[in-house]
């Protein structure tokens, strides 16, 4: 979202700003930049407008109908009415917002204390940045199986180490889980908990690198006053940290819940749902009706009745986005507005204990015991400082730094080194479990199955000519309307942000069925074209939002310069500001073409025939009911995996910066 700026410093011998005398009736209606402004807008317009708004018009037009042999018949709103007498439509919704709600708590949570360990290390601070952002990176299908193999409650390597280290059984005395060895997939009380507990994994890396840019942002003089003052770190961490990321807290706690709510391909690929419905979400319930059973009315009529929500989230974030480009009076906050955060806060927790009694309290267990050890951890190290211990209060704040970077590393890396060792095993030692966490010997035998078995390498180049072709249509259509919306001067300019704000934050849940009748009609179904085109649709809204804010943090004056030596405003755009702009172009790439390369329910569901699945698509077919061949999708996850976390590593730097530009900023 673009940021109003002040008015520039005239800059010496540049021509004056055009008077409203000096523009024609045309522009003086349409804006001063209106003819390029449409030209730079006109792809993006084109491809939002054909591939999210037209499908979800249509999505609205096909609830009101029911499928009767071959032909559709309107029946009004009768599929909204029978949702609220289906069961499993209820059940769904619950899932969704319980499996939100304690994601979203938990990522906050661990996500916050890792950029608060990261701010302040000073030594191997890029180095553990990288390591922590690789469960991000990594495909989703390759979390699902990793955690899939980890936590199976006879072969997984969970009960095994919390067996033998004697926590499994203590869990058990605790009530924490119900048995042991636990099935954590296949209880129904530990089921959610477990796929949560996958989503945080994945989620915590995104909030660490997010929070690490706020904390970057927040002048350093403020904690300078504050320690003068006598401030404790608590009191810091209070009244300076907390303060200076509220923007950047409640905009990705809310970008990250209306993600997180709309959640398919993880949960599909740990659970499908099961056991029983304990995990469906509503999103599964809309694949079931309209895909599975070929009810593409009452499908979209699931997805359409949840908008009000996704909107309501929307209207909030696009308020939060804008409260610092107006500029508006805050007097002192009245009783009420005091207390509302409180009510909210209250009514939340009471309905989360209602929805999910059994996940509830265990949920609050844990999160006391970490709270617990942060605070006396912080309540050592303050009284050490009052009482001048300086540098044993420096000891004990490392020690415990250095710790807890040392368990969340574990966390982190725990899944992905399992996945590298059990690459390198034979069948054998895979099937028999000997040397579990040590290949012996190493061979690359599962690799050679892997591709003398599978079409994996048809996989692998459907998947990198699909990522590259969508990665380039979203840079070249956002790098033209993030410039126009950052810079031009047009009628519409707000809204069409608004616009593009509300199509990026638009879930696949809401675009997969009209997606799926729009590529049935003109026949593109079981082709990589299908992908092509329809991948933009959740790339190039953001790519276009976040290139927007980057645009915008560029000096005007450089161009009003360039201008002044006679460019034209395109030769001041390809010769100024694109250069300046690499790190944002960069950031804008790494996003673009992960989110691509991981891509699984768009080609889930477009997608049927080997020869044209990409690879998330590709290894979920390598399951086949009970038998996981765990060797030879581990040396997949491997090979899916490299080209990802190498991009991130090479371009770490830039997608900061481009995040602190941009996106934060913004």
């Amino acid at each position: 979202m673009r940021t109003v700026s002040p008015a520039p410093a005239p800059v010496a011998n540049a021509p004056s700003p055009p008077g409203p005398g000096s523009l024609t009736p045309v522009q003086r209606l349409l804006g001063r930049d209106w003819r390029l402004a449409a030209l730079f807008l006109a792809p993006t317009a084109v491809l939002v407008g054909a591939l999210v708004l037209v499908p979800i018009a249509r999505s609205v037009v096909t609830s009101t109908t029911e499928r009767h042999g071959a032909d559709n018949v309107f029946v009004g709103l009768a599929n909204y009415a029978a949702l609220a007498g289906d069961g499993q439509f209820r059940t769904g919704v619950v899932n969704s917002f319980v499996f939100t709600a304690y994601a979203e708590i938990f990522k906050v949570v661990l996500g916050l204390a890792a950029a608060l360990l990261l701010h302040r290390l000073r030594r191997g601070r890029a180095l553990v940045t990288g390591l922590l952002l690789v469960p991000w990176v990594v495909p989703t299908v390759v979390t699902a199986f990793s955690w899939r193999a980890l936590l199976d409650p006879i072969f997984g390597s969970v009960n095994s180490l919390l067996t033998s280290s004697g926590i499994g059984p203590l869990l058990a005395d605790l009530h924490l889980v119900d048995s042991w060895p636990a099935g954590w997939l296949s209880d129904a009380s530990l089921a959610m908990p477990s796929v949560i507990l996958v989503n945080v994994w994945k989620g915590v890396p995104f909030f660490t690198i997010c929070f690490l840019a706020g904390l970057k942002a927040i002048p350093a003089d403020q904690y300078e006053a504050a320690t003068i003052d006598g401030a404790s770190a608590w009191q810091r961490f209070v009244h300076v940290t907390l303060p200076g990321l509220r923007h950047v807290i409640t905009v990705t706690v809310t970008l990250s819940s209306i993600w997180t709510f709309n959640n398919f391909d993880l949960i599909w690929l740990l659970t499908q749902g099961g056991p029983g419905d304990v995990t469906t979400p509503y999103v599964l319930v809309a694949y079931s009706k309209a895909i599975l059973q070929l009810q593409y009315g009452a499908g979209a009529a699931v997805t359409l009745v949840m908008l009000p929500i996704i909107a309501a989230g929307v209207f909030f974030l696009v308020r939060l986005l804008r409260q610092d480009a107006v500029p508006r009076f805050e007097g002192r906050p009245g009783p009420a507005r005091k207390a509302l955060p409180w009510v909210l806060s209250a009514a939340f927790t009471g309905l989360l204990a209602w929805a999910s009694p059994h996940i509830f309290w265990k949920a609050a267990v844990i999160l006391a015991v970490i709270l617990l050890i942060a605070a006396a951890v912080g309540r050592v190290v303050s009284s050490l400082q009052v009482r001048g211990g300086r540098r044993a209060s420096s000891r004990v704040s490392g020690l415990g730094s250095g710790v807890a970077l040392a368990g969340l590393l574990a966390f982190v890396l725990g899944p992905l080194y399992w996945i590298a060792v059990t690459a390198f095993k034979s069948e054998g030692q895979v099937v028999t479990r000997e040397h579990d966490l040590w290949p012996t010997p190493w061979t690359l035998e599962q690799f050679g199955a892997l591709f003398t078995n599978q079409p994996f390498g048809r996989w692998y180049l459907n998947t990198v000519l699909v990522s590259a072709a969508s990665t380039l249509v979203a840079l070249a259509c956002a790098v033209l309307a993030g410039y126009a919306l950052a810079r031009l001067r047009f009628r519409g300019a707000q809204g069409f942000t608004v616009t593009v704000l509300l199509t990026y934050v638009m879930p696949g849940a809401l675009l997969f069925i009209p997606l799926y009748q729009l590529l049935i009609g003109v026949r593109l179904t079981d082709s990589l074209w299908s992908l092509v085109l329809t991948y933009p649709t959740f790339t190039l809204p953001f790519a276009t939002w976040l290139l927007s804010g980057y645009f915008a943090s560029i000096p005007i004056e450089l161009e009003e310069a360039a201008l002044v030596d006679g460019c034209t405003r395109v030769q001041a755009f390809g010769r100024i500001v694109l250069p300046l702009a690499k790190p944002g172009l960069l950031a804008v790439a790494l996003f673009t073409l992960t989110n691509a390369w991981n891509e699984f329910l768009f080609a889930f569901v477009f997608i049927t025939k080997d020869e044209y699945k990409t690879l998330p698509v590709g290894m979920q077919s390598m399951i086949a009911g009970d038998v996981v061949p765990q060797g030879q999708l581990a040396a997949a996850s491997l090979l899916v995996s490299i080209p990802v976390v190498i991009m991130y590593a090479l371009g770490q730097r830039f997608l900061t910066e481009g995040l602190t530009a941009g996106a934060v900023k913004g």
